[in-house]
């Protein structure tokens, strides 16, 4: 080794702390975690999402101070047509550890670039009445709109999405990136349209989803036939099958294509394989892997991405934590995608 070189590689990091950084994202990155030379234990305290302030009452702080991204859970499955227990998804995913701080491929260390918090739960009446929690979940997000917070959830059915679509497309419609083994554009099944299998149908028809600004990628499995609502209504949907002939960077390039103007992203947790991920209510073999879905959600980057969500994690079917594991990572892949979207104006 160059003598000299070793000299100043002594001079600078000899007795130096794991707080001490001249790269200056580093350097604020340090400035937020660490108190000296100690950061929090990732085990200690109360878990919310990437160890965030928690801020059970956002709409009580001056507007200036208000979370600019609020961390949203929403503990409801009633809508599920298989299996249950995505209610238990939300906590899943806070009690997961070291994900972030940084998003090194697109170099993003969003606790730094905005001011974000957990703020709870939305708080719904009844865990019996399906319609009465859509609208519970409509009213909250109808606040928190008015109020200026840009909502990242974690479900849930995928049911809930059609309550933040109303809420968030009131004004104009939103465009879509939707990952995911189904379409979600079935009719109504035994007296209902509100179930998990048909969000995105009653979002178009509510007026508050440009179909023609949508994509859906990694759509699979036998169920595939319940899906004449995308084609008709103008969504662009890329199956499975396609995506291996297209690969990665040609189903970017068209969601790039495709997804303009405000937008919204969805990441149901069953696009990714269940061998990676079983732990979810309607899992379907062939699916994508987490590699895949990280090149995917960084090949956004820079489109207008105003709000999004992980839905359908039920981590009693998974032992491992593996599902909640790829969820909350995907979960701080959507929050890099808010923080850098154009009309996002940040903290700094």
């Amino acid at each position: 080794m160059d003598p000299a070189k070793l000299e100043q590689l002594r001079a600078r990091f000899s007795g130096a702390g794991s707080a001490d950084f001249d790269d200056p994202l580093g350097k604020r990155i340090a400035g937020k975690l660490f108190v000296g030379d100690r950061r929090a234990f990732p085990f200690e305290g109360v878990a919310t999402f990437l160890s965030a302030p928690y801020v059970p009452d956002p709409f009580a702080m001056p507007a200036s101070e208000r979370p600019q991204v609020a961390m949203v859970g929403v503990p409801m499955d009633l809508g599920v047509t298989h299996r249950s227990g995505t209610r238990f998804g939300p906590r899943a995913v806070r009690a997961v550890e070291r994900i972030g701080v940084l998003e090194p491929a697109l170099r993003v260390a969003p606790l730094v670039e905005a001011r974000f918090a957990d703020i709870g739960d939305v708080p719904m009446g009844s865990r019996f009445f399906l319609d009465a929690c859509h609208r519970d979940i409509e009213n909250f997000y109808l606040r928190l709109d008015k109020a200026g917070m840009r909502p990242l959830s974690a479900g849930g059915d995928h049911s809930m999405t059609l309550p933040i679509l109303k809420a968030l497309g009131r004004d104009r419609p939103l465009g879509l990136v939707h990952i995911d083994a189904h379409g979600d554009v079935s009719g109504s099944y035994e007296g209902t349209t509100l179930h998990h299998g048909g969000p995105f149908r009653e979002a178009v028809l509510a007026g508050v989803l440009d179909p023609e600004r949508t994509i859906q990628i990694g759509l699979r499995g036998g169920g595939c036939w319940l899906n004449e609502f995308n084609l008709a209504s103008g969504m662009t949907a890329i199956h499975m099958h396609e995506l291996e002939t297209m690969g990665m960077a040609q189903v970017i390039a068209r969601a790039r294509e495709v997804a303009k103007g405000p937008i919204y992203v969805t990441f149901d947790i069953d696009s990714i394989d269940p061998g990676f991920a079983p732990g979810t209510g309607t899992p379907e073999v062939g699916g994508l892997t987490p590699r895949e879905v990280l090149a995917l959600l960084r090949g956004l980057v820079g489109l207008d991405v105003v709000a999004g969500d992980v839905v359908e994690v039920a981590p009693q079917y998974d032992a491992s934590t593996a599902t909640a594991q790829i969820a909350a990572q995907m979960m701080f892949q959507i929050l890099c995608l808010m923080v850098k979207a154009p009309s996002f104006k940040g903290e700094y």
